[in-house]
């Protein structure tokens, strides 16, 4: 079976890092519902135990039904069920449990997938996912033993495994929340070395490197995307910009009431370090595309396709019209739901990118430059 190879858990783990390295903001975000069981046959991964079955499909249900607390419930006790064999099992829950904020089921979850990890490259990744859980509940709750104990597990994982990568971008992270400067950065330039892929962290972690006090601040995730018009962007490309998310749809009518005020602030503050940037969870592709043409949305469009999208559920959006503001830093400063009033937070934080612009371009050239100066 599935669940006794050594290709079982090493496809967890697969799957998991899949998703954790779209950025560290996923914490934040909503779970991913499950379409229901097509058959009685237990799919990769999944629990071959009636009774563990009935306790996944009932785990299933609960997601499907935004219930995620019975939903980890139950996919830990399937797991149980199922002899703490059921790879499936401790991902999902894994995933909810950080997605949702639930950071001690993350950690406990975690250290339930430690039996299922033979090789010590398994093992690597098992502390890691430990190691964020930690990390998680450090940043939410501001427990300095948190992040001392995360970077003890993302110390056991590179001893386990040297080439993890992303191992050095999360220790750099809590480093620098134990403001540990010097070591965070050491971290961070470890990160760069061995990143080849060029991930969407890799970015950030040269901002980290050069403003380590970023690393400390609530950073909106670190995406990236290529917009209607053919332009790659990422959040972190958009450095020294203020930028306003705007999640839509065209079947969204206060989304459509909201539209004149997105174009009037596109407008009022075109030419000046900000951008927009809408995103449409629209699945029908054609239908966005030509209510984007007959309404003259001429700033950046992309479409996710729904809640479940990925740059959706990195911000956490379960209502539209949902904007986000974000400053020339890249952190992430409010979030409003509805036509919010947003131009008078939006003044403020132009004026604070000019006047960052401004003294940057007194001192001379920096190592940010290239950052500052990318465009749409």
């Amino acid at each position: 079976m599935f669940r006794d190879s050594a290709l079982s858990f090493k496809g967890l783990l697969a799957f998991l890092f899949l998703l954790l390295t779209a950025g560290p903001g996923l914490h934040a975000a909503g779970a991913a519902k499950n379409d229901p069981p097509k058959s009685d046959a237990p799919k990769p991964g999944e629990p071959t135990d009636p009774k563990a079955r009935k306790l996944y499909a009932s785990a299933q249900e609960w997601e499907n039904h935004n219930n995620y607390a019975a939903a980890i419930g139950d996919y830990r006790k399937a797991n149980k069920q199922d002899g703490g064999h059921c790879a499936a099992c401790l991902g999902r829950a894994y995933l909810i449990a950080r997605q949702t904020g639930s950071f001690k089921d993350e950690e406990e979850i975690a250290r339930e997938m430690l039996p299922q990890a033979g090789s010590d490259a398994d093992k690597a990744s098992v502390h890691y996912l430990l190691a964020l859980a930690l990390q998680d509940e450090g940043i939410s709750n501001k427990k300095e033993k948190c992040f001392s104990d995360s970077c003890d597990e993302f110390k056991t994982a590179l001893g386990l495994e040297p080439r993890l990568v992303m191992t050095h971008f999360g220790y750099g992270v809590s480093l620098a929340h134990l403001h540990q400067d010097d070591a965070a950065r050491e971290e961070f330039a470890a990160f760069l070395a061995q990143d080849q892929k060029g991930s969407n962290l890799h970015d950030r972690a040269e901002r980290y490197m050069e403003r380590i006090d970023l690393a400390r601040a609530k950073m909106a995730p670190p995406f990236s995307l290529t917009t209607l018009d053919g332009r790659r962007v990422s959040m972190d490309s958009l450095a020294g910009k203020v930028v306003l998310i705007d999640f839509w749809a065209t079947w969204c009518g206060p989304c459509r009431e909201a539209l004149p005020h997105i174009r009037q602030i596109a407008k009022k503050f075109d030419g000046q370090p900000f951008v927009v940037l809408s995103i449409s969870l629209d699945s029908d592709e054609a239908r966005w595309k030509d209510f984007v043409g007959k309404n003259g949305m001429t700033w950046m469009q992309y479409r996710d396709g729904g809640f479940e999208g990925r740059i959706s559920k990195q911000f956490n959006v379960t209502a539209i019209p949902a904007t986000f503001t974000i400053d020339a830093d890249g952190v992430l400063e409010d979030q409003h739901v509805g036509d919010a009033d947003i131009e008078g937070k939006l003044k403020k934080l132009i004026a604070g990118a000019v006047g960052a612009a401004n003294r940057k371009a007194a001192e001379g050239p920096v190592h940010s430059e290239k950052a500052v100066s990318s465009s749409e």
